[in-house]
Formats: C-alpha cells, structure tokens, sequence
C-alpha cells in the first residue's frame, strides 16, 4: 500500500499476470494526480485519461473507470451497481480497498476484487492512459486491453 517504486512493481507483476505485454510506465516527478496534470505531463487530451475511482455503493466499493473528461454521475454508478446510493470512498478505504492510494489507482492489479463498471464513452479514443500505481506515475493502455484485463461492465456512468 505504498506510494513508492513498490506499487509500481505490484502493477506491473499484475500486468503480467492478466497477459499483458509489457506495460510502459512514465513517471513525472511533478505529478500526475488529476486528470489534467496527467494529460498536461503526458501531451494528450484529457479525454484520453482513465480516472480510477473508488466510491461505495450501499456500503460496497466499487470502481469507475471514466474519461479525464467528463464527471462521474453517482446516482447512474448506485443505479448500475444494484444500489441506492453512490459516494467517494474515504482515502483509507480507497487503499485498503486497491492497495494503492488515490490518485495512483491503476485500474487493475488490486488488492481484493471490486466490481468494475467503465464508462461508454472511454470508446473514444483506442489509447487511453491510466494511473501507474502511483500519483506520478501512468501507463498507456489500449481501450481493448482495458476492458480485457479488468473485466469491467461498460455502461453510461458519466454526466
């Protein structure tokens, strides 16, 4: 559950381990733990971004992986994880949850199963890329291989 070189190595066994080709990490010392610094760091449009966001539905975490983009709409995530009630998961649920700390989630690799339900519109772009196991750290990963390796229920979750 560390912010350091560790967690980018338990990312990248989970990688492996999923059938990935070797995922190419970036890091930024600056940081990269918005949407828009990454893309910043990065140069690409923010839309290309995978926020990975933890939040509980009916005292469940979950995970939504939505564009850079765009805000994630919670009564959409509670209606389509079964519950009633959709809120951000507190930062030590967050790392219990994953094992990695907000703002460095990847959108695998994670510490117990979560549900995972990724937005519709990630479709957009065939690359997109997602936080490296720390908060200046991201990987690109095509959308295919996104939806593969997590095992996400895709489905309109954004505003």
């Amino acid at each position: 559950m560390e912010t350091s070189p560790g967690s980018t190595q338990r990312l990248l066994v989970a990688a492996a381990a999923l059938g990935l080709p070797p995922i190419e990490l970036h890091h930024f010392p600056e940081g990269t733990k918005t949407a828009q610094d990454a893309a910043g760091a990065i140069g690409c449009s923010v839309a290309m971004i995978v926020k990975s966001l933890v939040f509980v539905v009916d005292d469940h975490p979950v995970l939504a992986l939505v564009p850079g983009d765009l805000r994630l709409d919670t009564n959409k995530l509670a209606s389509v994880a079964g519950g009633q009630r959709a809120t951000r998961a507190p930062l030590d649920l967050v790392r219990e949850a994953t094992g990695y700390v907000a703002g460095g989630t990847p959108p695998f690799g994670h510490a117990r199963s979560l549900p995972i339900f990724a937005d519709q519109k990630l479709a957009r772009h065939g690359e997109l890329w997602a936080a490296g196991g720390t908060p200046s750290t991201v990987f690109p990963i095509s959308h295919n291989d996104l939806l593969n390796v997590t095992g996400a229920t895709v489905c309109d979750i954004t505003e």
